[in-house]
């Protein structure tokens, strides 16, 4: 047993790196699901937007917590082969930004008026044109700020990976707890460092909901 030291601190700022990566992992991955679910749900093909609404109805049904069960447990018994713990929970956060964002992008497009492709299709651009160049703009003006507020959900839900012992920030945390035995100070000190990287994204947030106002 020992005192709480800088050392204990510093070594949760390092652990930083491994959420960062968490979230960039998601993002890079889960970005282009997004934005494929949220197309398929405001296509034209009824059997695309079944599919892609049950995916995203299963994915958000479901806790976060279960998804990482999921693939940190499930993965070796499907593959054969133990998954290495950044890819397992990498794959879970991976699929949960999949399902969030589709959602929120899919309502941005959505809030696209219906006019607007009508006059796209007038001036003779293609559907990918339309989208483009017309309808994705306005969209992502509209789903900027609800995407930001996401990231910042998506900071705080990474913390859940250290219950399978993924070594991230939260996980520093308890591990620092338990060699100290001072939970509230080093869970203190969790919460501070979240705070000090959430706060100002929820600022940003609130600042682009305020510039970036689709009703106007």
């Amino acid at each position: 047993m020992r005192g709480f030291t800088i050392s204990d601190f510093l070594t949760m700022l390092a652990a930083v790196q491994w959420t960062a990566t968490l979230v960039v992992l998601a993002l890079a991955f889960g970005a282009p699901l997004a934005l494929l679910l949220a197309r398929m749900c405001t296509g034209r093909s009824w059997i695309a937007r079944l599919v892609a609404t049950g995916i995203l109805q299963l994915v958000q049904g479901v806790p976060v917590l279960g998804l990482l069960m999921f693939f940190y447990f499930g993965m070796p018994v499907f593959l054969g082969i133990q998954v290495p713990a950044l890819v397992s929970v990498g794959a879970a956060f991976t699929i949960f930004t999949a399902a969030f964002l589709g959602e929120i992008w899919r309502g941005g497009i959505q809030a696209v008026h219906v006019a607007q492709a009508e006059a796209a299709a007038c001036l003779g651009l293609t559907r990918w044109q339309t989208f483009r160049y017309v309808v994705a703009p306005q969209a992502f003006r509209i789903a900027l700020p609800a995407t930001v507020g996401f990231l910042v959900q998506l900071i705080k839900n990474t913390s859940l990976a250290s219950v399978v012992g993924f070594v991230e920030l939260a996980r520093a945390g308890q591990l620092a707890s338990a060699a100290t035995f001072q939970p509230l100070l080093s869970y203190a000190c969790v919460a501070a460092i979240y705070f000090a990287l959430c706060f100002p994204l929820t600022l940003w947030s609130r600042s682009l909901e305020d510039k970036l106002n689709g009703a106007r």
